[in-house]
């Protein structure tokens, strides 16, 4: 059975989306010089879960993707 992250069951415009994701998340936890674990804590998730958002294999839920905003310090803005 194949993963749903696999990049052959994932239409190019979701992956464009979750890479632009994953660029953004990494930017900004880096900028504030913090560890994926350090942001798992304050999210409340594992390391692996901010690892994977951070690879684009990890399709978020939209609460997880506020949490991880919040602890940013950041907002999600959504533009259509």
């Amino acid at each position: 059975m194949k993963k749903r992250y696999e990049d052959d069951l994932v239409p190019a415009s979701v992956q464009q989306a979750r890479t632009e994701v994953a660029t953004q998340l990494r930017s900004l936890r880096k900028a504030q010089d913090m560890t994926q674990a350090e942001l798992a804590d304050i999210v409340g998730t594992k390391k692996s879960n901010i690892s994977r958002l951070e690879s684009g294999r990890y399709n978020p839920s939209l609460d997880l993707m506020v949490k991880i905003a919040a602890g940013l310090g950041r907002n999600i803005r959504i533009e259509l």
